[in-house]
């Protein structure tokens, strides 16, 4: 199964304020996981957050997305820092 991978606005923006390195490790691992046949047996099932469903984590560096399109499409809605993410 093709998997499609897009990320939001704020997403972008996030992904932009990031040191040169850890953009390229995120999109690495971001390209790595939508290439599995099933990525979502790395992520994590988020519970009481609105920002999305599931989350990846690539070092210290968790990325929220959500799932949608029959589970074909993940939507990346927010990158940040373990410790501010979900603040």
């Amino acid at each position: 199964m093709v998997y499609e991978l897009r990320l939001t606005p704020g997403a972008g923006k996030q992904l932009y304020r990031l040191q040169k390195e850890e953009q390229k490790r995120i999109i690495a691992k971001l390209e790595w996981f939508v290439s599995q046949t099933n990525p979502l047996i790395f992520a994590r099932k988020i519970h009481d957050v609105e920002a999305g469903d599931y989350r990846f984590r690539v070092g210290d560096y968790h990325i929220i997305f959500v799932v949608e399109k029959n589970g074909e499409l993940f939507t990346v809605t927010s990158i940040g820092h373990r410790r501010d993410i979900y603040r």
